[in-house]
């Protein structure tokens, strides 16, 4: 119902409109809004921390070490963006395959894929 008032602002009735598919698509486009921020969006709330944990990060989070096939937790350290990950991998468990450069690769199942991760030592705590 919407779009059909739009479509009528615009000078066309419902008859073109049916008619004409291309004109679905090109004000469809026009009504869509572009989502701006980068791949941290709205993440306010899930990467704070308490105040006893906040402040200089020690350097022996720089420097944990991990052996392939050991199962770890993917926890974002805010305060270091090197070697993040998507969100959507917060809190996620997963297995170590593999050392590449100063990070671990990682592999985690969402919905019964696999999806491997680059992360840095700093964002992985050991179950």
């Amino acid at each position: 119902m919407f779009t059909t008032q739009i479509f009528k602002c615009f000078g066309f009735t419902t008859l073109t409109f049916k008619k004409k598919a291309f004109y679905n698509r090109a004000f469809l486009n026009i009504l869509m809004v572009k989502r701006i921020g980068s791949s941290i969006r709205k993440t306010r709330h899930k990467y704070r921390k308490s105040s006893r944990q906040s402040g200089k990060i020690g350097l022996s989070s720089f420097f944990k070490t991990f052996k392939p096939g050991q199962k770890v937790c993917l926890k974002t350290n805010s305060a270091v963006q090197i070697g993040n990950f998507h969100p959507r991998f917060h809190g996620k468990i997963g297995i170590i395959k593999s050392k590449k450069g100063k990070s671990y690769v990682v592999a985690v199942k969402i919905a019964g894929k696999e999806k491997l991760l680059q992360v840095h030592p700093t964002h992985i705590k050991s179950v």
